[in-house]
């Protein structure tokens, strides 16, 4: 590939490689990816984080002992009203992360729009709170 550089770059989100001009994002093993704990959980509770239009704080029902808090950057696409009820996918077992001095104990999954905007994984039917998505 005449005129092709390659550049290996650690940036925000993990390392990546920079080819001409497109990111590829590093290859991760199979081992590494079945370490993720992904299930569906349902939205119990949700409200903006005072001061910032974009986070959101959710209570999700995991299908756990208690409902786990997780903050997440949706606020400017979705209301917190109209979340709550709906079926997400979570990450559940990512270190607790503190954000805006709120502790975050897993991730909502969603993919962007054209846009950019956040738009949230949801399953295709109903589905039981906790169920492993393999």
């Amino acid at each position: 590939m005449a005129g092709c550089f390659v550049k290996e770059v650690v940036g925000e989100r993990g390392l990546f490689f920079f080819l001409s001009n497109r990111y590829y994002w590093r290859m991760v093993s199979y081992e590494d990816f079945s370490q993720l704990q992904l299930r569906i959980a349902r939205i119990i509770e949700a409200a903006r984080v005072e001061g910032l239009e974009k986070l959101l704080k959710l209570s999700v029902d995991a299908g756990e002992e208690a409902p786990r808090q997780i903050i997440a950057g949706l606020g400017l696409v979705y209301e917190p009203e109209d979340l709550v009820g709906k079926q997400v996918v979570v990450i559940i077992n990512l270190e607790p992360r503190t954000i805006m001095g709120f502790s975050s104990n897993g991730m909502v999954l969603a993919a962007h729009d054209a846009d950019g905007n956040p738009v949230i994984l949801i399953p295709e039917k109903e589905t039981p709170a906790g169920a492993s998505i393999s």
